[in-house]
């Protein structure tokens, strides 16, 4: 187990923006982890948890107290039953699955962190969330004081969201498990419009896992959302708003908004949400609001590739970062109406 003090935070990020921690610790194996956490809450010293950093956005000013850097590792599979330690590289992992032939995460490829937090966030792209796969969760309760395992309906999993999201001082992920299908090779179900176009098949239709996995990264790649260090695209959270859930009423208002801006005949994205709630495209809402992709002048920019994604063009700081996130929070609630929240935690700082 590593410690460090007065350690920068900012290379453990994909924005690779952020100051200090107080005192940074890098944990290996779940004992570390959990001992580190009863330490810091013993003695009352805040603590930051860190898996991949790719949903991170730290204040300039840093953290003052424990940084915990989960680098667990551990994959093994048992039949179609998969776990993964905390700090495994989830990229790697769905590698992985695709390689033994097992279908459900394939479509996730490409996104950027650790396996441990995909719980958190209910990380889901293309077609498929992990919600629908995780059987099981192992996490260390801070107010328990024990180590538990939740199951999938224990961990109250609905869009980008979690038992652990909700309550994200209590519980520290150390272990997840995944129920996984053996299809003979093939994928699960493709039910996303523009993977099922860009693999040229229709939707509900299997294609083999390589193809799919293939497909998608390529798919990421095209939008800068593949991690690649010679490329400030993707020096940023991926999505950094999530996709606004609405309800009847602000659907209708919504509807008014876009024909007195765009015109009548202008339709924008929507998908059923449950419960006479509605879907729209923050992305959309983006660059029908006027930030298209590259918008901004100074070192915090729009990436270039996808209008969803915030970036660091190399000299950002995190105030840069925040000033354009506002700006476009605001352009976009002045011009339809809607509130656009923020998927990256944020430490130190509000948007």
């Amino acid at each position: 187990m590593q410690q460090l003090k007065d350690a920068p935070l900012a290379p453990l990020t994909t924005f690779r923006l952020g100051g200090p921690a107080t005192r940074l610790v890098t944990a290996t194996t779940d004992d570390e982890v959990i001992a580190t956490v009863r330490e810091a809450d013993a003695s009352g010293t805040p603590l930051l948890v860190i898996g991949g950093g790719s949903n991170l956005v730290i204040g300039d000013k840093g953290f003052e107290g424990t940084a915990l850097h989960i680098a667990t590792t551990g994959c093994s599979l048992d039949g179609t039953r998969l776990e993964l330690a905390a700090g495994e590289v989830w990229t790697d992992a769905v590698a992985r699955t695709v390689e033994a032939g097992l279908a459900g995460v394939e479509c996730l490829a490409g996104i950027p962190g650790s396996s441990g937090a995909t719980p958190i966030q209910n990380v889901g792209a293309y077609g498929q969330d992990v919600s629908a796969t995780i059987a099981e969760v192992v996490a260390y309760d801070r107010r328990a004081e024990e180590t538990v395992t939740l199951t999938n309906a224990e961990c109250a999993f609905s869009y980008r969201h979690s038992l652990f999201k909700e309550h994200p001082e209590r519980y520290v992920v150390l272990r997840v498990r995944f129920d996984l299908e053996d299809a003979d090779g093939m994928s699960a179900p493709i039910a996303y419009p523009e993977t099922a176009r860009a693999l040229g098949v229709e939707a509900g239709d299997r294609v083999p896992l390589a193809r799919a996995r293939e497909t998608v990264l390529r798919l990421r790649a095209g939008k800068g959302m593949v991690l690649d260090a010679e490329d400030h695209d993707t020096w940023s959270a991926g999505s950094f708003f999530t996709n606004p859930i609405l309800t009847a009423a602000e659907y209708e208002t919504f509807l008014t908004r876009v024909a007195d801006r765009l015109g009548p005949e202008v339709a924008p994205p929507a998908y059923p949400a449950g419960e006479g709630r509605t879907k729209t495209s923050a992305a959309w809402l983006i660059d029908r609001a006027g930030f298209t992709k590259g918008y901004g002048s100074g070192p915090a920019r729009i990436s270039t590739k996808h209008t969803l994604a915030l970036t660091n063009r190399g000299e950002a700081t995190t105030e840069d970062l925040l000033a354009l996130a506002r700006e476009v929070v605001a352009g976009v609630r002045d011009a339809f109406g809607v509130t656009l929240v923020n998927e990256p935690v944020t430490v130190g700082v509000r948007l």
